[in-house]
């Protein structure tokens, strides 16, 4: 084998001539009809018996050429493609130019490349990073939760009912005096003032006691999804079975003691507050990163090829389907419930998909730029922690892991780290975005 030229035809595009002997093509010819004999039957011999001469005699000459030039593709472009130095981004086009028992083959690949990527100014830019302050209303409201989680449900017989209470009802719905078709239900549960039922219904239940039977009058909403009630009147007759209430445990120290691993308000409430706390500053910190790599795709210049953008889509979607198998539901079936067909599907991805290619050329890049390096000792304890997290050897995680790609994420994570080290924080940023929201 070898490399006979590398042309550029056109943006990310380069196309490989690479050639193979007279002898590289026999012995492949040859392979190919070692493998094939035992299938061949030509009348008057027994199958697998057949000479290669006869079968090219019966066949063509170019019999076994197929398999052959396939074969040597295989074996014969990865050393041609490393011989060029191109990184691909997608899978070659092959040709066999010239295919000559006496002078060899010529092939032709025409190759999508990575592309060319330009990016300045990615140090010292400036990012707001505001870290919200935690108040006694945040530690409240935790509280609240708290309370909440621990409520009980309580029946109540000596009261009507009142809002957020949970009444148990019987209903039909009747129009014009027939009653009609999804209207009617037996021990229904419903939250008064959740907006479960159309406007008008829940409040109408509200101050009737159990074993009270009423009419509730309603219209339903003009956009009601069920157009043959759309707008129109309706008499709902109910019959109030029960009343549950929520009652709140009190927010003491028993509270503490009985759901939690504290003892006293007073250390949950410091506990919460540094736990608020902690949580500010990630979300600060994640923001303050994710504006910052907004701004490296916004400097970022290159002519990128579809396919990139194509190749993100499907690893994201193959993504969002093992999530879903999780859960035990098909793609398929989830794009009946959501009814999208596939391109529409795809669609939703594109901008996320666009915004990832990006940013990984920029970090990329910059990883370049920078000349990152990543030392033997560092890519061993990486390893070594992935097999400690996954209870693995060493040996078996690197039997696994592609570590081209493995060494090029560490390399973008040192860039990413980088460029936020050299970042400036700049609050005058999000002021300024205040002042034009105002202005709207």
């Amino acid at each position: 084998m070898s490399l006979k030229s590398s042309t550029k035809v056109d943006v990310n595009t380069q196309e490989l001539l690479f050639e193979v002997d007279a002898e590289g093509f026999e012995a492949a010819v040859n392979a190919a009809y070692e493998k094939q004999k035992r299938n061949i039957s030509i009348p008057g011999f027994r199958k697998g018996k057949v000479s290669r001469k006869l079968v090219e005699k019966y066949y063509g000459e170019g019999a076994f050429y197929e398999e052959a030039l396939n074969t040597l593709i295989g074996q014969e472009f990865p050393p041609a493609l490393a011989e060029s130095g191109l990184v691909l981004v997608d899978n070659p086009k092959f040709e066999a130019v010239s295919v000559d028992k006496e002078k060899g083959v010529e092939f032709k690949a025409v190759c999508v490349t990575k592309p060319e990527v330009t990016i300045e100014d990615y140090k010292g830019i400036k990012a707001p990073k505001s870290v919200n302050d935690i108040t006694d209303e945040d530690i409240n409201a935790q509280l609240e939760q708290l309370r909440q989680r621990n409520a009980r449900i309580v029946s109540v017989d000596d009261r009507g009912a009142e809002l957020k209470d949970e009444v148990i009802i019987d209903f039909e719905g009747f129009m014009d005096g027939k009653a009609f078709d999804g209207g009617k239900a037996d021990a229904f549960p419903l939250k008064l003032g959740s907006g479960q039922f159309i406007p008008g219904f829940e409040d109408q239940i509200v101050g009737h006691k159990i074993g009270e039977e009423f009419d509730i009058n309603v219209t339903f909403p003009e956009e009601y999804q069920m157009e043959e009630l759309a707008g129109k009147p309706a008499v709902f007759k109910v019959k109030l079975n029960a009343i549950n209430m929520t009652e709140l445990p009190e927010a003491d120290d028993e509270l503490i003691k009985d759901t939690t691993e504290l003892d006293t308000m007073d250390e949950w409430k410091a506990d919460m507050k540094e736990k608020l706390e902690k949580s500010a500053k990630s979300q600060a910190d994640a923001a303050f990163e994710s504006y910052i790599m907004e701004q490296l795709i916004a400097k970022m210049e290159a002519v990128i090829p579809n396919c990139m953008f194509e190749r993100r889509i499907d690893s994201l979607i193959s993504t969002f389907e093992f999530q879903l198998k999780q859960q035990g539901m098909s793609l398929d079936v989830y794009l009946q419930y959501t009814g999208m067909d596939m391109d529409s599907f795809r669609a939703t991805f594109e901008d996320r998909a666009k915004n990832e290619v990006k940013l990984r050329l920029a970090l990329e890049k910059i990883a370049d730029n920078e000349k990152i390096e990543i030392s033997q000792e560092d890519i061993d304890k990486q390893l070594s922690d992935i097999a400690a997290d996954n209870g693995m050897s060493l040996e078996d995680v690197k039997a696994r892991v592609p570590m081209a790609d493995f060494i090029t994420d560490m390399r973008v994570t040192r860039a990413i780290e980088l460029v936020k080290d050299n970042a400036v924080i700049d609050n005058s940023i999000l002021e300024n975005k205040e002042e034009e929201k105002e202005a709207e």
